[in-house]
Formats: structure tokens, C-alpha cells, sequence
């Protein structure tokens, strides 16, 4: 059975996080609800969320601070809900990271019409690429993308070439999914990175050799014969 899609309501007023709940519950959807920023995270931590429905408007953190850290760190759709209807207000809200903006008093109907437009929109398109100068933890290793290296878990440094890198870029933006050698080239490439159709199965070999612990029966990055390759770590980015 497919997975009703998770949507996560961030509003102070509980009376819209119990509305929306019943009504886009009814619609199929699976809504859960936080009162602010750490409840938000909370959710995050624990539950798989598909979009969020973020107030302009909370206690603590605002909305655009939580948007911008969102965006930041993820790729989750965000639909911000604002009693502001300045259109300059809401320009700012798209250029840190909101996929759309709705103004209150609100229509839920309007609302779950662009909740299914956006994850129309964003449904199989790749995840952007991790940050500059994020350092992300898997399997043991911290990988700093800035200094385009890999640490282990006992300090020794590997440093990753240019196409070893914009290939883990591309697997850790795409974690358990399964990635065909176009798809790596294609995404590996928007770092104009050196990956060719004839190096991809090279490049994908290198890598093992410095992250799998057996390189000769790699779990890290499993083939998927007729399918490419699936990168199976979890992924963490260090604060």
C-alpha cells in the first residue's frame, strides 16, 4: 500500500492545527502538528515528513528564521501561512526557501490545492546538493565538503579527487535511492565535476577502496545489476 503522504503543521494557534488535521486528514493525508521550532525538529527527528505548513508568525523563532534553517539542511516542501499580505513580505518568504505562501484568513481547500501542487512539483526531483562547507557523518566517516576530503573515525584523512567527490556528493544528495550511472553522471556533472559515461563504474570503484570496509563486498554502495547503484548509509550533518 503506498504511504499517505506526512504533512507537518507549524502554528501557535491550535485551533488551525486541529482544523487542518481533521481536513487534510480527510483528504488522505497524515498531519501532525507542532506548536514552534524545537517542537518542529522534534517531528523531524522522529517521523518522515513529506511537507511542511509553516506559520510567518510564531513565538520564538519566526517562520522565515525556521524556512532559511529548513532550507538549509533539506529539501522538505515549504508552505508558509502569513496574516501579513504585504507582497514584500511574501517575496521574502520565497527567497529563503518557501516553495509557495498563502495569506490568512485562509480557504482549506485553496490550501490543499497547493499542498498537491507542490508535491506534484517536487516529486522525483533530486535532492539539492549539500551545502559548501558542511561536514556530513556516515558510516564512520566526516566527509567536509569543503576541503573535499574524508576523515575517519581515528583521524586519518582521505582526500577525494574530483570526480570522487562530485560522485559522493551526488550519492549522499540521493542517500537509498537507486541511481543509474545516467543519473550519476547528470547529477555528479552539476559540480562540473570530471565524470564521464566511460568513467562512472571507475570513479564508483575508487570510492569503495577508501569508504567500504571490504571494498570487494561493498555495503555502502551496492550494485543494482540492470538498475546502478544505491548508496545505503544514513547520513547525519554535524553542527
Amino acid at each position: 500500500m503506498e504511504r499517505a503522504p506526512h504533512i507537518l503543521v507549524v502554528d501557535d494557534h491550535r485551533e488551525i492545527r486541529d482544523l487542518l488535521a481533521r481536513f487534510l486528514g480527510a483528504q488522505g493525508f497524515r498531519v501532525s502538528g507542532a506548536v514552534d521550532g524545537r517542537a518542529m525538529r522534534r517531528q523531524l527527528e522522529e517521523s518522515r515528513v513529506d511537507l511542511i505548513v509553516l506559520d510567518r508568525m510564531l513565538p520564538g523563532e519566526d517562520g522565515l528564521t525556521l524556512c532559511r534553517q529548513l532550507r538549509a539542511a533539506s529539501a522538505i516542501p515549504i508552505i508558509m501561512l502569513t496574516a501579513i499580505g504585504d507582497p514584500v513580505d511574501r517575496t521574502i518568504g520565497l527567497e529563503v526557501g518557501a516553495d509557495d505562501y498563502v495569506t490568512k484568513p485562509f480557504d482549506a481547500h485553496e490550501l490543499l490545492a497547493r499542498i498537491r501542487a507542490v508535491l506534484r512539483r517536487v516529486q522525483g526531483l533530486p535532492e539539492p546538493p549539500p551545502a559548501a562547507g558542511a561536514v556530513l557523518c556516515f558510516a564512520g566517516w566526516r566527509f567536509h565538503t569543503d576541503r573535499r576530503e574524508l576523515e575517519s573515525a581515528d583521524g586519518v584523512i582521505e582526500p577525494l579527487s574530483t570526480g570522487e567527490y562530485g560522485l559522493l556528493m551526488a550519492f549522499i544528495a540521493h542517500p537509498r535511492r537507486v541511481l543509474s550511472r545516467d543519473q550519476l553522471i547528470d547529477f555528479a556533472r552539476g559540480g562540473a565535476t570530471a565524470i564521464t559515461d566511460r568513467s562512472i563504474d571507475t570513479q564508483v570503484m575508487r570510492l569503495r577502496r577508501k569508504i567500504e570496509p571490504d571494498p570487494k563486498t561493498p555495503s555502502l554502495i551496492k550494485t543494482i545489476w540492470g538498475g546502478g547503484y544505491v548508496f545505503t548509509p544514513e547520513i547525519a550533518r554535524e553542527s
